[in-house]
């Protein structure tokens, strides 16, 4: 049986959820970016840079938990109403090989939509060569904040 298209509670959708990545300056300090966005989907992609390495020279597990952390939480958030902002819940990921490779991308795909939680996976893959590999899978809750305002609260 095909799958039911995810249908967005904001007519703006799009143009709310780029405008939360964008204001996420670690993402331009890492070099991510969204590379595709639709209902309950997006995906994040981040260029190899040496200087975001761990200790063997493979990408840091902290940033291929960061990109799927972004890639869930937008999918969510496309689904949203306005008026609304997405905090996660609960992240469970497994790093599944070492991050190398040229490129990393983080697919974030809503399993189940709900009002207030929605549940979200994530594959995480190396591209080297033109080839991809799956390197990790995250599972997350994401928790949708209705009435709160995807805004800056916090500014030192």
């Amino acid at each position: 049986m095909p799958e039911k298209p995810m249908v967005p509670r904001d007519p703006d959708w799009d143009a709310k959820v780029r405008a939360s990545f964008k204001r996420q300056t670690f993402m331009d300090t890492i070099g991510a970016r969204i590379a595709a966005l639709s209902p309950g989907y997006c995906q994040v992609e981040l260029a190899f840079r040496g200087d975001l390495c761990q200790q063997n020279g493979y990408l840091h597990g902290g940033l291929v938990t960061t990109i799927a952390a972004n890639a869930t939480g937008y999918a969510a958030f496309s689904l949203m109403p306005p008026n609304s902002s997405v905090l996660g819940v609960d992240y469970k990921i497994n790093l599944l090989d070492p991050a190398a490779g040229e490129r990393f991308i983080a697919i974030g795909r809503v399993l189940k939509p709900g009002r207030t939680l929605s549940v979200v996976e994530c594959d995480i893959e190396a591209e080297e060569a033109g080839k991809r590999k799956l390197i990790a899978k995250m599972l997350t809750t994401m928790m949708c904040l209705e009435g709160v305002a995807d805004e800056i609260r916090y500014k030192k």
